[in-house]
Formats: C-alpha cells, structure tokens, sequence
C-alpha cells in the first residue's frame, strides 16, 4: 500500500528569514516521520517549498506511519520552530492531492465517501481523496483504508459470510413428517399471512405451540439458571448502533422509522382530505410530511438494552448479569428470501443476555449449552446438530478456526428439514467479548474487562425445525413435549 500527498501549511505571515532552519528541520525529519515503524518503514518528506505565507510538501509512505499521520507529527514542531523565534504562526493545513494505492484484483464500483475518484489498472486500485484537515485529524483515511482492507480481504475469502466448523450432531432420527409445515400449518387454519410481507397472524394452535417453547425455555433454562426479565426497546435509535456496531452495515435489512414533522392536523389535512375523496392513501405526500429515519425497528435484540447499563459501573459481587426479554417482535427485511415460517420479515423471540468477567461469560455459555442440549436431545428429540461460525468481521483477521479463537465467537444450532433435505439454523449463541461493554462504556468495579454474552431463541425457527420433523399431529410428537405442550385449544371456525 503506497501514500501520496501533497499539502500546505498556511501560516500567518512571511517565513523567509527562517528558510536556513526550516531546511534542516525538513532535513531531519526522518526521525520523527519513522517513530513507532520497524525496518525504516514509514513516511518521507520527498519534497517541500517555502512560498510567501505557505510551506508546501510531498509526502510518501507506506501503512505504517500513513502520510496523513506524517503531515500531522510535523504541525507542532514546525509550529515551535516558527513561533517562539520567527514570530509566525501556522493557520491551518490545506490538502491538494491525496492517492493511495492499493494491489488488488477487485474494482470497486460503488461511491465511498470523500474519494473523488478510483481508478482499476494492472492489478492496482487507486484513489484519489477529497479531504480536508479535518478529515485527516478524524482518521477518515484510516477508515477509507480498513474499509478497502475488508473488502478485498472479502474478496479473498470467497464472499461468504461466515466460517463453519462441525462440533457435534446428534444420532439419525426417523422423519415422522415429510411435508412443508408452513403449508400444513395454513391448510389447517393454525396461521394466516399477514397483511404485511413476511408477517404471519398465529391462531390458537400456533400460539399453544410459540408458549410451550416459552415455557420449556422459562422451565429449563431462564428459572434454573436464575435470569431476571427486562422489557427491551423495539424502537432503535442510530445512536444505539453506532455503539453496538451495526451501524456498520445494517442498512439493507432493517425497518426504518421516520416520525411527523408536527403533529399539527392543519399540516396533515391534506393527507386526510386526500384519503377522503380518493380513498387511497397518498404515499408521496406523506413522504414530503415526515422527518428523516431516527431509527428502525428492532433488527437485534439486545444492543438497545444496554442504554439501561450505559456509562455505569457493575459491582463485582453482582456478576454476572443475567436478563431475558420477549416483550415484542423483532424486524428484518428479508427481500426475496421470504419463506413460510421459517424466513420472516416479523419475528418472535426471547433473547437471553449475561455479561461478567470473561470467564465468567465463557462459564455461562456452556451453562446455556447444557441447557439446550437437554431441550433438543430429550424434550423435543430433534436431529440437530452444532456448529462454530466465526462471524466474517473475525475472518477477516484471519480468526477462522477453533485454536485460534479466544473464547468470543458464535455456535450455531441447526436442524435437518426433511422435506427438502437441507438445515435450519433455529438457535445461536454468541460469546461477544467486550464489544457491547467497550461500545458502551460499562465497566466491572474490579476494573477487569467486561465481557457479554447473548442468545436468541427463535419461536418461528424452534417451530419450523420440530413441526418439519415431527409433523402437525400430536401422537407423532415425543411424549415429553406433548406433556408440555398440554390440551390443543380450539381453532377458529369460519362459515
């Protein structure tokens, strides 16, 4: 990777009687401009020019100390130089030119903010910057940078979106059902869609189905394990994933929400005598009437819950935490990947948070584990089988393996489909590190690193992945869950 810049210091007046010093400053620059780099790597003053309120310079570098970093390490000294003999004062930093480039066997054809231009030849991408000073002392390079970094690294890593390593199965289990659930489940009045896409309206049958899952998970894993319950926002500001890092690249699937500019029913009664005489709902004015998104819907459950802990200090004898919440429904727009039950745009689950020591957080994860290994092997009876996934953000530094793993990272559950002979993920279980704690400033009194933990249990996918097994009709369904799940209610009947 190669740094290219060509930028001026403004000063406040004349500089020429300090030409003689300010050529051996440049002369010695070296020093400053290779601190921190290894085997004289870093950045070098090709050139610089003293004009009449200006010192102009070219900088070159490679990633180590980036030519940005460089022009900024020579502002002080260049300034003390300067000022306390010459009387002149450096104003400011105006950039010309910026480059950087990069080997790599990709083209990126989208627009990334402040480069003005990309240029794809030979095997080399380069950019051409639009910053200003203030970019540069807000590391907007260095993110332009880790920005090509993860998607050439993506590139390489074949476009996939996760790492998967087997770490258990469960033995062969005879089918008792073949079909489509979600079709049987309609044929027999249990679900509707919705009026929306990816919704589904779950009758008395399917509800009775969402809370015995509830109740197992309350009876076998949240009670004994000693979980409080806490409600959850489902509404999420872009502050919130700022800090949790979903900001980052959340954009394509969530549920966006965009309030009124006023209440005023005089600034809406156009909308409303619209609707009146057309009797359709007139979509474009109302676009013109609302502010823009603060939010969207809930997309992961668990990042607004820590405004509850942002800033705060946990005491060391109240570790771990342990919360629950399934106060609502979670939202994520699926596109063309909508599918029965199993791929919803709406969606119903119990998210299960701890957060402690390291080893406390690892601790609880296998807790969990048990747990679930219990409910799928001797409750429900499933063909399931576990598997460790690292996220791509972890593959991208190479962390794609068990041994080289420190203990963050996500085991997913996944089940056999037998009516179309692939598998479901219907659980997770993620160990984060200190993500959530670092992004939101919660630390423990002990002033080790916090470290959390969090694990989604789907009701759309547990359904999914028993009913795709065991079929709609309850002598075909282990005897421990049927005891569970008790009497089937009555469905709604229609003329």
């Amino acid at each position: 990777m190669k740094f290219h810049l060509e930028a001026s210091f403004r000063l406040s007046a004349d500089a020429g009687a300090a030409e003689t010093e300010l050529r051996e400053f440049f002369n010695g620059a070296a020093d400053l401009l290779k601190k921190g780099a290894a085997g004289g790597k870093g950045a070098e003053v090709l050139s610089w020019n003293l004009g009449e309120a200006e010192i102009s310079v070219v900088i070159e570098s490679d990633r180590y100390v980036r030519a940005h970093d460089a022009l900024l390490r020579l502002r002080r000294p260049l300034a003390d130089l300067l000022g306390k003999k010459y009387r002149v004062g450096v104003r400011g930093i105006e950039v010309a030119k910026y480059e950087i480039e990069v080997e790599s066997k990709i083209s990126i054809d989208h627009k990334i903010p402040h480069v003005r231009e990309m240029v794809h030849r030979d095997g080399t991408l380069t950019l051409s910057l639009d910053v200003d000073e203030a970019d540069l002392r807000n590391q907007v390079p260095d993110r332009i940078v880790s920005l090509l970094d993860e998607k050439i690294q993506a590139e390489g890593y074949g476009g996939k979106a996760e790492h998967w390593e087997l770490l258990w199965q469960s033995p062969e289990r005879p089918a008792k059902f073949e079909g489509d659930p979600t079709e049987e489940m309609v044929g027999r009045g249990w679900i509707k869609h919705g009026a929306s896409r990816g919704q589904w309206i779950y009758g008395p049958e399917g509800t009775h189905l969402f809370r015995a899952f509830e109740r197992i998970v309350l009876e076998e894993m949240i009670g004994p394990l000693g979980y409080r319950e806490m409600i959850f926002p489902k509404l999420v500001p872009w502050e919130v994933w700022k800090r949790s890092g979903h900001a980052l690249g959340v954009y394509p699937e969530i549920y966006y929400v965009s309030p009124p500019k006023t209440r005023d029913p005089k600034f809406w009664e156009e909308v409303m005598d619209h609707y009146k005489v057309t009797r359709e709902v007139p979509v474009k004015l109302i676009r013109e009437k609302i502010d823009d998104p603060i939010g969207g819907m809930c997309y992961a459950q668990c990042p607004p819950s820590w405004v509850f802990f942002q800033g705060r200090t946990l005491p060391s004898d109240d570790l771990p935490i342990r919360i629950f919440d399934r106060s609502g429904t979670s939202h994520r727009y699926e596109s063309g990947g909508i599918h029965g039950i199993e791929r919803v745009d709406e969606f119903h689950r119990i998210e299960i948070v701890w957060m402690g020591t390291q080893e406390q957080v690892k601790e609880e994860a296998e807790k969990l584990k048990d747990c679930y290994r219990r409910i799928f092997e001797e409750i429900l009876e499933l063909r399931w089988r576990m598997a460790w996934v690292t996220p791509w953000f972890m593959a991208q530094e190479g962390k794609t393996g068990l041994s080289e793993m420190t203990g963050a990272g996500t085991v997913d559950y996944e089940a056999l489909l037998p009516y179309n002979g692939s598998w479901i993920e219907f659980q997770n279980l993620s160990i984060n590190g200190d993500k959530y704690p670092r992004g939101f400033n919660v630390k423990a009194q002990s002033g080790d690193p916090l470290w959390s933990g969090c694990s989604g249990v789907g009701l759309e996918r547990w359904a999914s992945a028993f009913l795709a097994q065991k079929g709609l009709d309850q002598e075909n369904w282990p005897e421990a869950f049927r005891e569970r799940f008790g009497e089937m209610p009555k469905g709604i009947r229609f003329l």
